[in-house]
């Protein structure tokens, strides 16, 4: 006799086991119409599951959050099922939801193309339409494995193989299609709704592993309701806009080409922004008390050893051989060599805090499948540092820090900011009871510096837990950037010591911490945040002269010679063409301020200042125009009394 307790507190006794089902209904035949899926116990489960014992049971309607990461698993089991129902000699291979939508891998000799896949949309379509049941069954391996062997379906064998013999397995039929799946599912296809589309179909391998055959995943995105669709629709619309891919290629930034690929060759504009980045985080950090250091590119492989990120990274180091056989990497992080600088000479307490920092080049063998113009790159920069400390000092640089980064963030025109608390790994070094001190450490000072975090359980770093400081740009999308980490571990693996008050030898703490993380991905990052419209300070072109007729040329160079006497980087345009023709090309450019100048601008010692963006003009007289353009194109750590007149 089960006795039910629900989430309001109220208690149902049943006489024989029953389904979350039976209860929705008991309760209100409304109910029974919402209610999508079940929890029980805490554990997720098909509406149709049966209960026996006592549990605690929360219905789920189709509405709620957690409903629909299982729609989506959902979609991904339609999308099998009708893409084999249209190429029946496709094989389906694994697919799951993921965030925004689903995807399914499939085993075909034949492409999929976009004609393709808007009839397999359709096809998704009339299948909801056609309110399939969806129904869980239970199958010995022995059944399993002679279904897919009759059917040749050799990938699905192979998934069967690796369950062991004493596990039950779980199928999911709806209609004619059956796959293998723990679950769980919907009830009906009906309830998945028509609010998904199909996206794209791009090359997979199976089980991940380059060395297996090649698959095509068809992925899709999928919603609640036909709203959530076409708003995350014109999001991607508007990302597809600020893609930093092409306004990269339009405003002349960079470029990335095969012979060098995940490397960025810099034009001179992107340097210029690049370098004003990095000035700008450097002044930072010097009035924040971090001294900069430079660390080599090549070092021993008995270093990333001794540190543990030898074992850990290995695969994505790259490697030379050095004449005496000795092997080096090149750095995929900056922290093995920041201990060097800092063990190079005897340090006390009274050195401590000691905060070092480098724009470090490092380099990580991505695969070529997960390069994204400079977003993910093979080689970067991180505007890395490491603070070593006491044990005690762990709260008040953690709070400094975190008041830097959003400092800096706000001075990017980031506000919007998520923090996730990642605590230890399953592979990890140290001790469980340095762990609990590093964790117990990097909590305390995020409660003391007022910091609101979000579990992100397993996802601390090999030696130590860490924060991330997660971004929400102008169109709603999140990029992690800054990170904040708590290491025990590596002054003990690499043997940093200091001189205690007591005369004793003791490990300072590090504290691993970026803000930007890596400059080519941030500046990826910014170039989507503004659509390319960076403000004044970041502009690569803060300022163009254009003359309207030649006679005017001698002031245009005088107009463009003070504006870069007084700090602005400036473009002067002589060229003789109509200016409206300059205005819609500078304005094309991304130009913030454009300086007009026809023959009464020259005769009045004035000029026509036109902001990109808008129609609007505004007449000034040439001193008060270089001074109001001038102090806008300061970045936001120099103060307006700094400018001299």
């Amino acid at each position: 006799m089960p006795a039910i307790t629900l989430a309001d507190g109220s208690v149902r006794y049943y006489n024989s086991p029953i389904t979350p089902l039976t209860v929705a209904n008991d309760i209100a035949s409304s109910l029974l119409k919402d209610t999508f899926l079940a929890e029980i116990n805490g554990k997720i489960v098909d509406i149709n599951h049966i209960i026996v014992e006592d549990a605690k049971l929360i219905l789920i309607s189709r509405e709620e959050d957690k409903a629909l990461a299982y729609i989506r698993h959902d979609c991904a089991h339609i999308l099998a099922e009708a893409v084999v129902d249209l190429y029946p000699e496709t094989q389906a291979t694994t697919g799951q939801s993921i965030d925004s939508g689903f995807y399914y891998d499939f085993y075909r000799c034949q492409s999929f193309t976009l004609d393709d896949l808007n009839k397999i949309e359709k096809r998704m379509h009339e299948i909801v339409d056609s309110d399939e049941n969806i129904v869980r069954e239970e199958w010995t391996r022995e059944q399993a494995l002679d279904h897919y062997k009759q059917k040749n379906e050799l990938f699905k064998v192979e998934l069967t193989k690796k369950i062991s013999d004493e596990e039950t397995i779980i199928f999911y039929r709806q209609g004619n299609f059956l796959d293998l799946c723990r679950g769980p599912h919907g009830s009906s296809t009906k309830v998945v709704g028509h609010a998904f589309k199909l996206m794209n179909v791009a090359g997979a391998y199976w089980r991940g592993d380059s060395k297996c055959e090649q698959l095509q995943r068809i992925s899709g995105i999928v919603f609640a309701d036909e709203k959530a669709l076409r708003c995350h629709i014109q999001t991607l619309e508007d990302a597809e806009k600020r893609d930093h891919r092409r306004i990269g290629r339009e405003l002349d930034l960079f470029h990335i080409q095969e012979d060098a690929i995940g490397s960025v060759f810099w034009h001179p504009k992107g340097w210029v922004l690049y370098r004003e980045i990095e000035m700008y985080i450097r002044r930072r950090l010097d009035m924040a008390g971090y001294q900069e250091i430079k660390t080599p590119q090549l070092i021993d492989r008995a270093l990333w050893k001794a540190s543990g990120h030898w074992d850990k990274f290995n695969e994505n180091m790259f490697t030379a051989n050095a004449k005496n056989d000795r092997i080096l990497a090149l750095k995929p992080m900056n922290c093995p060599g920041h201990v060097q600088v800092y063990k190079h000479s005897l340090k006390s307490y009274r050195d401590l805090p000691l905060r070092l920092a480098e724009f470090g080049s490092c380099y990580r063998n991505e695969p070529s499948g997960a390069l994204h113009g400079v977003m993910r790159v093979r080689s970067f920069t991180q505007d890395d540092a490491h603070i070593f400390c006491t044990e005690a000092q762990i709260t008040e640089e953690s709070i400094k820090f975190c008041d830097l980064l959003k400092s800096i963030y706000a001075d990017f025109s980031f506000h919007d900011i998520r923090i996730n608390f990642s605590d230890r790994p399953a592979i990890r070094a140290g001790t469980e009871e340095v762990w609990n001190r590093a964790e117990k450490a990097l909590r305390d000072a995020c409660i003391a510096a007022d910091l609101e975090t979000i579990m992100n359980p397993g996802e601390g770093a090999f030696y130590g837990p860490k924060v991330e400081f997660i971004l929400r740009d102008a169109i709603g999308r999140d990029w992690q950037c800054g990170t904040l980490q708590v290491d025990f571990v590596l002054p003990e693996r690499l043997d940093a010591t200091y001189v205690a008050e007591s005369g004793d030898r003791k490990r300072p703490v590090i504290l691993h911490r970026a803000i930007l993380g890596s400059i080519e991905r941030w500046i990826g990052i910014l170039i989507e945040q503004f659509a390319g419209r960076f403000p004044m300070w970041l502009s690569p072109v803060q300022v163009v002269v254009a003359t309207i007729t030649n006679t005017v040329q001698d002031y245009a160079r005088e107009v463009a010679a003070t504006c870069k006497a007084a700090g602005c980087r400036v473009v002067l345009d002589l060229r003789n063409e109509k200016i409206n023709y300059k205005v819609r090309e500078h304005s094309e450019a991304k130009v913030p301020a454009l300086l007009i100048i026809g023959t009464r601008e020259a005769k009045s010692r004035q000029v026509v200042i036109r902001r990109i963006g808008s129609k609007a003009q505004e007449v000034l007289a040439l001193d008060k125009a270089i001074h109001k353009l001038s102090t806008e194109a300061l970045a936001p750590d120099f103060s307006a009394n700094r400018f001299v007149e």
